[in-house]
């Protein structure tokens, strides 16, 4: 099996890879713009305000979670694609302060061109993260396509009074991020054969890492939002967490970077979606004069939680770098 998944390059079958595979941020908000949100009482949370997963209460104190997220091979190797599916499926959960608690799992595979037991690989890896986020895929559903393409819908449940939104933070409060930035600048280097084997280890250690501090900072009363950073990069998702209700000073010095990602966009090697998110951002954004534009836009596949605290919050895991600011403007300095 080891033989048979070394012969295959996935990248060779997808056009594009991980969520830099995402419908960009303007054309999305084209086609959902005259989708109405349904009159369901018990529904908390839909797609309207553009928040990371939908939310159904169960009882005064119990509330539901539900996301869905797949997209097309970022790497080559199938266990690792499904470990990264993995992760950043379950992140939409951890990013509303939730706990998973059942997954289901969604392929589509060319059969004709590349075998089951590649397949076989990645719902492995996909079953391997979801035992360390201490849950099963119980399920799926499968199709013929013309690339693979896999990802999972993920279950997960809070107390109602823990829930954090993403376009709800207040003037003043801190900004913090969990990851570095930079993921996908490495997984498009992969398609030229520019990363290094160093490069690729901290792509599957950072993608792989669950966002599992999103249950704490869900209970904590201090976090007044949060998000994932996903394909519409640390701006993108700022902007809609600003919600045209604030601004926000970031300062670019603190913003943790993948130092070989840094490498990268020094060579202008970046993804196609890079640009696209950054013609989202950029009447909004202020300071954006130089490269950073390229690991500020970056789409991240599994990337960390973007997080919003009224007050400074000392956990290992969190990088602060920035504040809300009255008015409308993101000022990067």
């Amino acid at each position: 099996m080891l033989l048979c998944a070394m012969s295959y390059n996935l990248l060779e079958f997808s056009r594009g890879g991980g969520c830099g595979c995402k419908i960009d941020p303007i054309k999305l908000h084209a086609i959902l713009s005259d989708h109405k949100s349904n009159d369901v009482q018990s529904l908390l949370v839909d797609f309207i305000d553009k928040d990371d997963a939908a939310i159904i209460e169960i009882n005064n104190d119990t509330c539901l979670i539900q996301t869905v997220d797949f997209f097309l091979p970022l790497v080559n190797n199938a266990y690792d694609f499904g470990r990264i599916a993995a992760a950043n499926a379950l992140s939409d959960v951890y990013a509303m302060g939730g706990k998973p608690i059942m997954a289901l799992s969604m392929l589509g595979w060319p059969q004709e061109v590349l075998p089951l037991e590649l397949a076989k690989e990645v719902l492995k890896g996909a079953e391997s993260i979801c035992k360390e986020a201490g849950i099963s895929i119980s399920g799926g559903h499968s199709i013929e396509t013309k690339e693979p393409l896999f990802g999972l819908s993920v279950s997960g449940i809070i107390e109602k009074q823990n829930i954090k939104r993403k376009n709800t933070c207040q003037l003043g409060d801190y900004f913090y991020i969990t990851k570095p930035l930079g993921l996908g600048l490495l997984s498009n280097a992969i398609k030229h054969n520019l990363l290094s084997e160093e490069g690729y280890l901290i792509l599957i250690e950072t993608a792989c890492r669950l966002n599992t501090v999103g249950i704490e900072l869900g209970r904590n009363s201090s976090v007044n939002a949060m998000t994932d950073v996903t394909g519409f990069g640390l701006l993108g998702h700022l902007t809609e967490m600003l919600g045209g209700k604030f601004g926000a000073d970031l300062n670019l010095e603190s913003i943790p970077v993948i130092e070989e990602a840094r490498s990268l966009a020094e060579k202008m090697i970046y993804p196609n979606i890079t640009t696209s998110n950054y013609n989202y951002v950029k009447e909004h954004c202020d300071g954006l004069n130089g490269l950073e534009f390229l690991w500020l836009c970056d789409p991240q596949t599994s990337g960390g939680l973007l997080v919003c605290s009224s007050e400074a919050l000392d956990l290992e895991s969190l990088f602060p770098i920035g504040r809300v600011v009255a008015g409308n403007r993101i000022n990067i300095s």
